[in-house]
């Protein structure tokens, strides 16, 4: 007999019947010394009476006898959803106004599932999102408001079958809210997987599937802080133009408040009354009064840092801002590009698309990005297997590149990103450089209009898009001092073509490197506004990591004792 094998202790014993603790659920029960699992050590048969776990010790186990059959990584007996209980059916029904419709509709179960909120197991609803039909994960609530969801299962909206194929759909907050809407007669509901979260990745893969046939988009989230900042991003990804925000009435923020305190045909009236986002292009002081409230109670405060402790100093970082980064060839415009988008990816989850011409064959500069994820060189001799697939991994979910195969003109780009906008969340453009774009200035209009024209494209679209776009272009030929023989320092006004590259932009950066001290220095020449940063060109000056590409601070003048960068950032 193999009982060892099993898990199973005997206990020494090898004749007879005996009752033994179970190796499969026992560590899941509050009852550690119940012995639920009958073995007749003779024939080498055994089954759990707690979680059915039968087989033979001469044979290959059988799984256990299960009814249910989720399409999700198996969980504990305590765990295993049943059909929902009554005392949850009438807690649904009686405190939150939910027909019994739609917690059939839904499906509904109940279940006790471990909470790590009060480190016990708890009586929870299961809230089951399903796709196409299939299980693919749930979520638990229990009566304290302790929530969880299944480890290792996709996140996807709730509901999200519900929308399939329709003209119209309404996004909330919650599951009790979409099962509001069910009980007020509407269907083409989902709730947000994660709650007020502005970091909506699960919404990519549904994007051409589930939204892009859109007629209207009804956004029903709750009114406070948190769901205000999920509306507008939900509005940014989905399109102002087929968006309706709904407004719950006096004393309710959300739409399970609005159905307990008016019922279920106020709330559905609120579909028809619910207006469309402002008129592109007209405003009013009500029209932005959350953003005045706000400023009015919190004030400005400063952008998003990177981490460069000394360019934070200087200069912070905002969505919806203009960036000019120039530099002679060979300073490192595009390196120092590279990993300010990183780190404001890793820090604040912020997703990038490049235009980067000069950066071809793509895999070239995927390898430098890689590099700089992980810390390490890019070869199969330094690099393990695994760190390779992972930064893939990483590089997959958080960068893009736009790489027309024919069209190079700003019009195209703009498009393709304004498509990455709503189908991967991006919130950085980054085009490298500006006279790789193709340019056909039209009859009657000097360079100097064209390029002011192009530079009111480009912050039209980080505005609109709530963006923050970095153009990195070249200086005009720079002639050495006859005197002295050196190049004299660069300014912004010195990028060829016009001043408006200058004159029009939110931040101005340049970059240097120091060939002579083997540092490379960021000077900041301009940030718009006072709140993000100096802009009176003071200095940031870097080491650059030879190994992985990184830039590593230090003092002006001091490069000694420097201590390089070489952890994994991902």
């Amino acid at each position: 007999m193999n009982f060892n094998k099993l898990g199973i202790d005997t206990g020494g014993r090898t004749t007879g019947k005996v009752k033994l603790h179970c190796p499969r659920c026992r560590d899941t029960r509050s009852n550690k010394r119940d012995k639920p699992l009958s073995v007749n050590l003779d024939s080498g048969l055994f089954h759990c009476h707690y979680c059915n776990w039968s087989g033979s010790a001469k044979e290959p186990v059988t799984q256990p006898q299960n009814t249910y059959t989720p399409a999700v990584p198996a969980k504990p007996a305590a765990e295993r959803p049943v059909p929902i209980t009554e005392l949850h059916r009438k807690w649904l029904m009686e405190e939150r106004g939910i027909s019994a419709h739609a917690i059939d509709s839904m499906a509904l179960t109940s279940a006790n599932a471990w909470m790590s909120q009060s480190g016990s197991y708890e009586a929870c609803i299961g809230f089951n999102y399903y796709e196409q039909g299939k299980l693919v994960n749930t979520k638990f609530r229990s009566m304290l408001k302790h929530f969880k969801m299944l480890q290792g299962a996709e996140t996807i909206p709730y509901n999200i079958d519900g929308i399939l194929s329709v003209p119209e759909c309404i996004i909330t907050e919650g599951e009790i809210d979409a099962l509001s809407f069910i009980t007020a007669g509407r269907m083409d509901v989902i709730s947000v997987p994660s709650g007020a979260n502005t970091n909506l990745s699960w919404l990519d893969r549904f994007i051409g599937t589930h939204f892009d046939d859109k007629q209207t988009i009804f956004i029903a989230v709750d009114t406070d802080a948190k769901g205000v900042i999920l509306r507008d991003e939900l509005v940014r990804r989905l399109g102002m133009h087929r968006c309706r925000i709904v407004s719950f009435d006096e004393g309710c923020k959300d739409a399970n408040e609005h159905l307990l305190k008016y019922g279920a045909d106020s709330l559905k009236l609120l579909l028809d009354t619910a207006p469309e986002v402002p008129l592109e292009g007209v405003f009013t002081a009500i029209d932005i009064n959350d953003d005045l409230q706000r400023l009015f109670l919190e004030g400005l405060k400063p952008g998003l840092d990177t981490g460069w402790s000394e360019l934070d100093k200087l200069c912070t970082w905002e969505a919806g801002r203009l960036c000019l980064i120039t530099g002679v060839p060979g300073c490192g415009k595009s390196e120092f590009v590279d990993e300010l988008v990183m780190r404001l990816n890793l820090r604040h989850g912020w997703k990038t698309a490049f235009f980067s011409p000069e950066n071809m064959p793509m895999s070239y500069h995927m390898r430098k990005l890689i590099e700089k994820a992980t810390g390490e060189r890019f070869d199969s001799q330094t690099m393990a297997g695994g760190t390779f697939q992972k930064a893939v991994n990483y590089l997959h979910d958080n960068f893009s590149s736009i790489m027309p195969d024919d069209d190079f003109t700003l019009d195209n780009i703009l498009n393709k990103a304004r498509t990455l906008v709503a189908r991967k969340g991006i919130r950085i453009l980054v085009v490298d450089p500006y006279n790789r774009i193709e340019h056909h200035i039209p009859p009657q209009m000097t360079e100097t209009q064209y390029i002011s024209m192009v530079i009111d494209k480009m912050s039209n679209f980080a505005w609109r898009n709530n963006c923050l776009f970095i153009l990195v272009a070249h200086p005009r030929k720079i002639n050495r001092d006859a005197a002295t023989g050196r190049e004299p320092r660069l300014s912004m006004y010195d990028i060829n073509g016009s001043a408006h590259f200058y004159n029009k932009t939110d931040y101005g950066l340049i970059v240097e490197r120091d060939r002579t001290e083997q540092v490379t220095r960021v000077r900041v020449e301009k940030v718009k506004f006072k709140h993000l940063g100096q802009g009176n060109g003071a200095e940031a000056t870097f080491v650059y990591n030879l190994t992985n590409g990184r830039y590593v601070s230090c003092t002006p003048g001091n490069t000694s004792g420097i201590v390089y960068d070489n952890t994994t950032w991902i």
